[in-house]
């Protein structure tokens, strides 16, 4: 999250993307592979009802990373560093993942977790508005990952996509936003965050630098590859 928190009242359910047993039983196949730590990160997540990516797309995003041999990673929004859990496990120890977020007690708590995980060496977190940080951070990305404020998704978009490698990836969560999309009533948590992310969704589709694809998984996840 970068200025604003995402809300934390429970969000109105209008679709499931994926049939919840099914999502059930892909978790179970992962219940047991990670270390201790993400698991008290989870823990914190339903404790204070902290939107996160679980464990399913933060394997997907650890695999998808992976595929690219990714080394340098920008976070748009980073919480308390679960995402960034993932990304650091899948750049490698001479990798780097830059965090940002508006909370600097996210920043204690990220920093915590992540050198507990023994993965703090290469997450460099910074508090701030992640746009900002962004646009004074030099070079380019192997991935540009977002996961902050909803209304700002466009806005990310075309910041991001001139600093990504060819062949690298640009990554977004909650791109299916419950659905709200494929629905003609729904009730939006902030006004104008569903409009937000469709025209950030069809940018992403309409752009003919980039192969773009969206996983349903929990709240969709968008996968755009620069050609």
């Amino acid at each position: 999250m970068t200025k604003l928190q995402c809300p934390t009242m429970s969000s109105p359910k209008v679709l499931d993307p994926v049939n919840p047993a099914i999502e059930d039983y892909m978790s179970t196949l992962l219940a047991h592979t990670e270390h201790s730590i993400l698991t008290k990160m989870e823990e914190e997540a339903n404790n204070n009802n902290f939107p996160i990516i679980g464990r399913l797309v933060g394997a997907f995003i650890e695999t998808m990373a992976k595929s690219i041999n990714a080394k340098r990673i920008f976070e748009f929004g980073s919480g308390y560093g679960y995402s960034a859990y993932w990304f650091a496990k899948a750049v490698g120890r001479h990798g780097s993942v830059i965090c940002s977020d508006g909370d600097p007690l996210n920043k204690e708590k990220a920093e915590k977790y992540l050198n507990s995980a023994e993965l703090g060496d290469r997450i460099s977190f910074h508090t701030g508005y992640a746009q900002e940080i962004f646009s004074k951070t030099e070079g380019s990305f192997d991935i540009c990952y977002n996961d902050a404020d909803k209304g700002q998704y466009p806005e990310i978009w075309h910041l991001a996509k001139n600093r990504i490698h060819p062949g690298g990836l640009y990554i977004a969560d909650n791109v299916l936003w419950h659905g709200r999309g494929a629905v003609k009533d729904y009730i939006d948590l902030v006004p104008g965050w569903t409009e937000a992310i469709m025209e950030h969704n069809k940018l992403i589709f309409d752009d003919p630098e980039f192969d773009s694809f969206i996983n349903p998984t929990r709240d969709g996840v968008i996968i755009a590859r620069k050609k």
